[in-house]
């Protein structure tokens, strides 16, 4: 089993201390597409898994959710988050036995899901559609000191509701100076690179799982892929999720920091509980930055 970097006290006393100095960007993470944010004292979780309900569910099945990664939390010591989101409606992604503690110990948090998945979220959360805030791509919202953009994702394809509502969506965050691209499940699809080329993206968050339907692993960007897009959006530096989770479904990112590497984009490899900061810094010290992230 791999061992968070931090875990429990040491995480909660890692993320107490990175409260100064205020200008600064932190951003945990916390496995499979699950991340912490802080920016001045507040916080975000996107798309959090902090359980073993999947492994419980598919433990007498064809396909065991057998977990790689300890769990570097438990949900309800999280007790100061302002936001956090659902990026679509798979477990990993939005999980009642992680969210269901989350809201009870944050009693004023603001739930983000996709307006196509209002109705499946308020069920599986046991909560009242009103409790949620609902994001669609027209309509940028601002909550906790963050401000969020909805794009389209394709897990394997785009799909909408009647209403036109995307079911799988990235999100675009915006805290202060920093913008950060969070992709949610999804492949490359045509428009993805003109979509993101609106914003100058500081922090790609991808998947680099890929795709193998034999093995039942479907609609996500492999290592390779993952560092073709954020090259192609001029992201400041990317860093991959979406492994070390599952071991049905896991790579190693050695793919993704070879193409990083031939391809001179800059990138980080988190450990789950591992933070990285981001300090302002002039447009004359993007060197800097860039030869950081690496």
């Amino acid at each position: 089993m791999i061992q968070p970097l931090l875990r429990d006290d040491a995480l909660l006393a890692d993320i107490h201390a990175a409260r100064q100095p205020r200008d600064a960007l932190h951003l945990w993470w916390l496995g499979q597409s699950g991340y912490l944010v802080q920016w001045q004292g507040r916080h975000l979780l996107l798309d959090p898994y902090l359980s073993d309900s999947l492994t419980r569910k598919y433990a007498d099945t064809a396909k065991p959710h057998v977990r790689m990664t300890e769990i570097p939390i438990a949900p309800e010591r999280l007790d100061f988050i302002d936001v956090v989101t659902s990026s679509h409606n798979h477990t990993d992604h939005l999980d009642g036995e992680t969210l269901g503690p989350l809201l009870q110990v944050n009693h004023n948090l603001q739930m983000i899901v996709s307006a196509a998945n209002c109705a499946f979220a308020a069920e599986r959360l046991q909560v009242g559609i009103e409790r949620l805030t609902l994001i669609t791509l027209d309509a940028p919202l601002t909550s906790g000191g963050f401000t969020f953009q909805a794009v389209p994702a394709a897990h394997e394809q785009i799909e909408q509701d009647a209403q036109g509502h995307h079911r799988y969506i990235g999100l675009i965050i915006e805290a202060g100076p920093w913008t950060i691209y969070h992709s949610g499940d999804t492949v490359l699809y045509t428009g993805i690179v003109e979509t993101l080329q609106c914003w100058t993206i500081d922090i790609a968050l991808l998947p680099i799982n890929g795709r193998d339907p034999k093995r039942g692993v479907a609609g996500n960007l492999s290592g390779p892929e993952a560092i073709q897009l954020g090259k192609a959006i001029g992201a400041g530096v990317i860093i991959p999720c979406h492994y070390d989770m599952f071991t049905f479904n896991t790579v190693t990112p050695d793919e993704f920091v070879q193409q990083a590497e031939a391809l001179q984009q800059p990138y980080r490899i988190l450990r789950c509980g591992e933070r990285i900061d981001l300090m302002y810094l002039a447009p004359e010290a993007s060197a800097l930055y860039a030869e950081k992230a690496r």
